[in-house]
């Protein structure tokens, strides 16, 4: 198979004829590069003018292999032939090697070129690449690969340190300054000719000149400092799948291609496999059109309910410079969003973040003169509960999640998540599967108040950027969130299968209850420390809501009794308190409220949900939604010991929520 690799454009801000100079003087051997032994010149030859130059060398290489290897391929030494064809009059010196052992098994073909700065021409510009093909060498092909692969790295890394050393030998040759080639001066090309060619004799001192020195622009993106200062350190192969994924999208969209930055992120998604990062890119791409992403900067209008009741913002930055944003996830009405806005609005508002967060990491980048590639995100979950696992809304914000994943990756540098509670393990592994396993590992936990202490947010954020919710000092913006009320729902916004409890294929089941009936489900458990859990409307008057467990095996009902008397599934089981027990203390649900709640059924038995009508008189009596479900034992492995209920609804939010009737 042939590999190639395409090494950034190297700058440096030297004339090209002082380059040149410099670079004659590392043949025929150079102690930097000892895996060259020796390079003979085996044809060179000047055009009559002193404007061109063909040279030929034969190169000796004692490769970085191991001792074994070499033994049974029988060398010590492979050898390379270099030519070069030096053009002064364009001011372009061409390299190719290949090499003459095993020349039949592999093929390299190395080529090299430096060139005057586009844009300054007191620098010159080396451009390297190299193809390989490993056709037959002894089943050690992939050996021999990653060898190749080794050396073409190592002389990347040399190559522009090597160019300063000899340059620094050429100043104290007392060369300076060399002039470019002229037709009307063949005194001063003779004296080129002399230098380029290594000549002993220097020439005689000029005044430097007065070379501009600015930075490099953006636009030339090849370069390796612009490399290092916007996109970070990279290595060599990395550089090369870089260039290459460029080259292929460039073709792909006929000349539009995104940035470096962007390019690099889906290589990084895609442990820089070049064609699974293009499948990724292309994918992403046609997304965007599509949707008309690259508007939503400029086009978005904020609902009103998202500036009341969304609990998010931006939040100045981290330690490493990243830009800080802020989810209070814990004060957040899920339910309440998607019926105002709907799902799509919901999926927009993510979409409108996360444009923002590349917007703010170029600044971030170019503010700090470094590779901002990331942003940070704090997840402040007091107040989380189970009503965040309406499973509609769950369904819908796994399904913004995998859209954020698949077009946004490696966007996230840092997740530290804080005020943790017992009920969190239920949501994270239900949410977790869906996140990329790379950025899951970015995550940290912090339960209770440790977040302040020695190893916590301090160690991330900057002290005096500590949010004032959390105990720190600054001002945050960020509003805390709360029910949406009932008057901000939309018709039809949430429209999503499931998303009507009162559907004919909803998940929700629907009942109504008179005065002094009971509606009961029998849930039978042999999987001990799972999880039981429901969630359910009152629609219409008030309702008791408890949780009783008993160890004899139940009949299954899920009807109402007839008539006007309280009849229980529970009254064949003998005596409360002896013969079952009450797991859930009694809860008085009010017309409106949605509550969401589960326990960890511990003990094998059956476990019954009753919701009893008490006081609703006349013909319409009481009527409520509902939904249950177990989650297996072994989903949570232990750590759902613990599981506190969360049947009280939304009365964990902050004292300042207010709660409308629902």
């Amino acid at each position: 198979m042939v590999q190639e690799y395409v090494s950034p454009v190297r700058v440096h801000k030297y004339p090209f004829e002082m380059v040149m100079a410099a670079y004659e003087r590392r043949f025929p051997s150079c102690p930097q590069i000892p895996v060259v032994i020796d390079c003979v010149i085996t044809e060179d030859s000047w055009s009559a003018d002193d404007s061109q130059r063909q040279t030929t060398r034969r190169c000796q290489l004692n490769v970085d292999a191991p001792y074994l290897l070499k033994k049974m391929i029988g060398v010590d030494y492979i050898y390379f032939i270099q030519k070069n064809s030096l053009d002064l009059r364009s001011r372009v010196l061409e390299i190719e090697a290949t090499n003459e052992t095993f020349a039949s098994r592999v093929s390299v073909v190395e080529n090299c070129r430096y060139f005057v700065h586009p844009e300054n021409s007191e620098w010159t510009c080396f451009e390297q690449r190299a193809l390989l093909d490993v056709k037959n060498f002894f089943g050690l092909e992939n050996t021999v690969e990653k060898i190749a692969m080794k050396q073409y790295a190592a002389n990347i890394a040399k190559g522009k340190e090597l160019i300063e050393i000899f340059m620094q030998g050429v100043h104290e040759d007392g060369v300076k300054e060399l002039k470019p080639w002229s037709a009307s001066d063949p005194r001063n090309n003779r004296e080129l000719r002399r230098v380029v060619s290594r000549g002993t004799e220097p020439l005689s001192p000029r005044p430097a000149a007065d070379a501009k020195r600015h930075s490099i622009p953006d636009s030339y993106t090849l370069d390796s400092e612009y490399i290092k200062r916007y996109l970070g350190e990279l290595t060599p192969t990395q550089e090369a799948r870089l260039l290459q994924l460029r080259k292929w999208i460039a073709e792909l969209q006929k000349g539009k291609v995104p940035s470096d930055t962007t390019l690099l992120r889906f290589l990084r998604a895609r442990d820089f496999s070049v064609e699974k990062a293009r499948e990724m890119l292309s994918q992403s791409l046609l997304w965007r059109k599509k949707h008309q992403v690259d508007r939503l900067l400029s086009e978005y209008q904020t609902p009103e309910v998202v500036r009341q009741y969304f609990p998010g913002g931006w939040h100045h930055h981290d330690k490493d410079g990243r830009p800080l944003y802020i989810l209070r996830l814990g004060q957040m009405d899920v339910k309440g969003l998607l019926k105002s806005i709907g799902e799509d609005g919901l999926l927009k508002l993510t979409l409108h973040v996360c444009e923002e967060g590349l917007k703010l990491l170029e600044e971030a980048s170019r503010s700090m003169e470094r590779a901002v590639q990331a942003w940070c995100l704090l997840v402040d979950l007091d107040g989380l509960n189970m009503r965040h696992l309406w499973r509609p809304g769950v369904r819908a914000l796994l399904r913004i999640i995998q859209i954020v994943e698949d077009n946004y990756p490696e966007t996230m540098g840092r997740v530290l998540i804080v005020r943790a509670p017992r009920v969190f393990p239920i949501l994270w592994t239900i949410v977790s599967t869906f996140i990329d396993e790379n950025t899951r590992s970015k995550f940290l936990f912090y339960g209770g108040k440790d977040y302040l202490q020695p190893g916590g947010l301090l160690d991330y954020i900057p002290k005096d950027l500590i949010p004032d919710f959390l105990g720190g000092p600054c001002k945050s913006f960020v509003h805390e969130g709360g029910l949406v009320p009932k008057s901000l729902y939309v018709s039809g916004a949430f429209t999503e299968r499931d998303g009507d409890p009162l559907s004919e294929d909803s998940i929700y089941k629907s009942v109504s209850l008179a005065r002094g009936q009971v509606h009961e489900v029998v849930v039978h458990n042999r999987d001990p420390h799972s999880v039981l859990t429901w969630d359910f409307d009152v629609l219409r008057h008030d309702v008791y809501f408890s949780v009783y467990r008993t160890s004899k095996e139940l009949q299954h009902t899920e009807q109402p009794a007839a008539g006007d008397e309280s009849r229980s599934v529970l009254e064949g089981a003998g005596r409360e308190g002896e013969h079952y027990h009450r797991v859930e203390t009694a809860l008085l649900c009010h017309d409106g409220e949605s509550i969401q709640g589960s326990h960890v059924m511990s003990s094998r038995g059956s476990y019954v949900l009753q919701w009893r009508c008490e006081g609703a008189r006349g013909p319409d009596g009481a009527q409520l939604v509902y939904f249950h479900e177990t989650l297996a034992s072994h989903h949570y492995r232990g750590s759902m010991s613990s599981l506190q209920s969360a049947t009280s609804g939304f009365s964990c939010l902050s004292g300042s929520s207010s709660c409308p009737s629902r």
